[in-house]
């Protein structure tokens, strides 16, 4: 039977070609679904590919009686209710290399326009005026960099900050420092940063780690003049605080791709500081990085639906080609343990502790574990849990899961 795929946001007409050039599948787009368009067609929908117009909440969920799959065609999944898929066995994807240089060359950009002020050079000239000295500018060479965040769009920027022999400091909340010793740049605390970088960009998901990086209780601990780009998220720096300190003259200058509310509201207390500069979220807005998460995309839904690899998945573990042969075989066999277990206990698990022995000690056990949660819970929830909301329903019931690795068989 074929499976009924869905993309619901405008899409790279080379993606929907591959996608419908798939004999097991059966494609349905637009060029872009209303929401009210979109709820009907979900009944039989058994994967869907979204952009950032389509919202994936609970509400448009709870229509999707069928489906499998949600892949976001891009890095940020702000949009998608995460846990409420979960909840409903629905694995989350992402496509997060497509776009890694384009906004990492959208950062170097606004790098460069904050330096050289760029866009309100241009906005004068356009004026008919001639301003030449109200525009001089910095160098970048020699200034100091600082950069949060240090996955894939953090590395690229800082390959690029490293070819203008700028001094770049870095720092990931959730990556630990030795390993990053390969990028070779300075890897400091996250007040280092704030105090004495010339620059700094963010390449962080907005969490509650990293939210209000930069706000109002920690605005005057920056370097004074510091400029400040933001092309990852909305609400990493307090935009209140980024209007305080642009109107002080404490910032030399802010520049954001991105915003807590998108589109901006006509009173947004930055648009009437001259020395903050917009762009409309553009950080994947090139052709080449629409084709490549389109394909990314597309390459991950054949591969689920011929294979069952969740590549890219979010809320589901992913195993590599090379594990899944001496893996796959646990899963099953962990599903049967689970259920003996539930059965044993007469269905009430509240605690589930599982020893992995001799050679499954070296692998990463989480799916396995998961396969046994999933059994474990079937006594009383049959048919609607599976591997994907299994961990969510085994926290809901507060059943507390732990792992052993022991190196010896036993």
């Amino acid at each position: 039977m074929k499976k009924t795929i869905i993309v619901s946001d405008k899409f790279d007409v080379e993606g929907v070609a591959r996608l419908k050039a798939q004999e097991n599948l059966e494609v349905l787009y637009d060029g872009g679904y209303k929401r009210e368009d979109l709820i009907p067609l979900l009944a039989n929908a058994h994967g869907l590919i979204i952009r950032s117009a389509t919202k994936v909440d609970a509400e448009l969920l709870s229509h999707a009686k069928q489906l499998q799959l949600v892949i976001r065609a891009g890095v940020g999944v702000d949009n998608i209710d995460i846990l409420e898929a979960s909840r409903r066995g629905i694995i989350v994807m992402n496509a997060p290399g497509g776009n890694t240089v384009s906004t990492a060359e959208q950062a170097l950009a606004l790098l460069f326009a904050l330096a050289r002020k760029t866009p309100q050079a241009n906005q004068s000239m356009h004026a008919g005026k001639w301003e030449k000295s109200k525009f001089k500018g910095v160098e970048l060479t020699g200034k100091t960099l600082g950069v949060v965040g240090l996955g894939r769009i953090g590395k690229e920027v800082v390959k690029r900050a490293r070819g203008l022999r700028m001094r770049v400091l870095g720092f990931d909340p959730f990556i630990p420092a030795e390993n990053l010793a390969h990028l070779e740049i300075e890897i400091k605390d996250k007040d280092t940063i704030l105090s004495e970088a010339d620059f700094i960009t963010v390449h962080t998901p907005l969490t509650d780690t990293t939210r209000d990086l930069v706000n109002l209780d920690n605005l005057s601990r920056l370097k004074d003049g510091v400029r400040l780009i933001n092309c990852a998220r909305g609400g990493i720096y307090n935009e209140e605080a980024l209007a305080q300190g642009l109107e002080s003259g404490k910032l030399g200058g802010v520049a954001l791709d991105v915003f807590t509310n998108e589109p901006v509201p006509a009173d947004f207390p930055l648009l009437k500081y001259e020395n903050c500069i917009m762009t409309p979220h553009l950080g994947a807005s090139t052709d080449d990085a629409e084709f490549a998460v389109a394909m990314e995309s597309v390459d991950e839904l054949i591969e689920y639906f011929e294979s069952g690899v969740a590549r890219n998945a979010l809320n589901f573990p992913t195993v590599d080609p090379d594990s899944m042969d001496f893996l796959e075989p646990y899963f099953s066999g962990g599903q049967r343990v689970g259920k003996l277990l539930a059965h044993i206990c007469g269905g009430d698990v509240t605690n589930i502790r599982i020893d992995y022995c001799g050679e499954i000690s070296q692998f990463m056990v989480q799916p396995v574990t998961t396969s046994i949660l999933c059994g474990a819970l079937t006594l009383s929830l049959g048919d609607q849990v599976n591997v994907v909301n299994a961990p969510v329903f085994a926290r809901d019931r507060k059943i507390e899961v732990s792992e052993n690795k022991v190196d010896e068989a036993r």
